[in-house]
């Protein structure tokens, strides 16, 4: 037992990062669900953490509606730019998104009174406990799951595959879409609440083009053909720098060199639903 509090309490803000990115991996896991590269999630992130936050810190708010204030806060923003900006697609819709988390971290910086501006928010109560971030998890994942296997999830393929084909079928292409982008932009403000609330700290560079791109690394690293890709990713990518800390300045080197050889020998990620299955019948063949 004391062998346990001591890892927990060297390991503790780790072991709930692996979840807080897995539910970031899970946001943009959406979009891409419904062929959306929106690249806006790690600004939902800082929408959701600088709301839930302020509410807690200057407001007295407790926890659990703090929680649903960082989830809708980023919600309604993303209702209202999804308007215009799910109207393009691919590269310009990457564009369009990566220039509205620039527009959120100016807006952070020029309210001080309210953001802290570049000093951030210092002595955030640190209200997050491990039932939390477990809570969050489970609860996600099981929503998205049964959201996979209905109507609305069979709708999200089939926009994927062909968008122009599912609209023909009679399927609402611009309602499903702002149905992943909400969704979407509520998972992230559920990570950014949890994670403000455990670091006790937040500024605004924590949300900006690094993050999102690291946040989109997890979901395609894992693989974003089943649910548990882009854990599994997220887990990769918090994991493998503590993991290379012993080779100190060369961490970054090897860890990018490790990710380049996984996305060149795994490109669908490294958990493959169609290959994993492939892999357990040719084992039972064998068997």
């Amino acid at each position: 037992m004391e062998a346990l509090n001591n890892f927990w309490s060297i390991y503790s803000n780790l072991v709930l990062s692996l979840g807080i990115n897995a539910l970031l991996a899970l946001s943009i896991w959406l979009t891409l669900s419904c062929g959306m590269l929106a690249m806006a999630n790690a600004a939902f992130m800082g929408i959701g953490a600088y709301a839930a936050s302020v509410l807690t810190l200057n407001y007295g708010w407790s926890f659990p509606p703090a929680i649903l204030a960082g989830m809708a806060a980023p919600a309604f923003t993303a209702f209202v730019i999804g308007k215009p900006t799910l109207r393009l697609s691919g590269v310009y819709l990457a564009m369009a998104t990566l220039a509205f988390g620039e527009v959120v971290r100016i807006a952070v910086l020029n309210t001080e009174s309210v953001t802290g501006g570049a000093l951030g928010l210092n002595g955030i109560p640190q209200l997050t406990e491990w039932w939390h971030v477990l809570l969050a998890v489970v609860l996600v994942m099981a929503g998205l799951w049964r959201l996979r296997r209905s109507k609305v999830g069979r709708a999200f393929e089939a926009i994927k595959e062909d968008e122009t084909a599912a609209g023909l079928m009679g399927i609402d292409v611009g309602g499903h879409k702002m149905l992943a982008f909400v969704l979407g932009a509520a998972i992230a403000g559920l990570a950014g609440t949890l994670n403000a609330h455990l670091t006790f700290f937040i500024g605004p560079n924590e949300y900006g083009f690094d993050r999102g791109v690291e946040i989109l690394t997890m979901a395609i690293l894992g693989g974003i053909n089943s649910l548990l890709g882009p854990v599994a990713g997220g887990v990769i990518l918090t994991v493998l720098p503590e993991l290379l800390r012993s080779v100190g300045d060369f961490r970054l080197v090897l860890n990018g060199f490790i990710l380049v050889l996984i996305v060149l020998f795994l490109p669908k990620g490294i958990w493959d639903s169609l290959r994993t299955a492939r892999w357990l019948g040719g084992k039972g063949a064998g068997a």
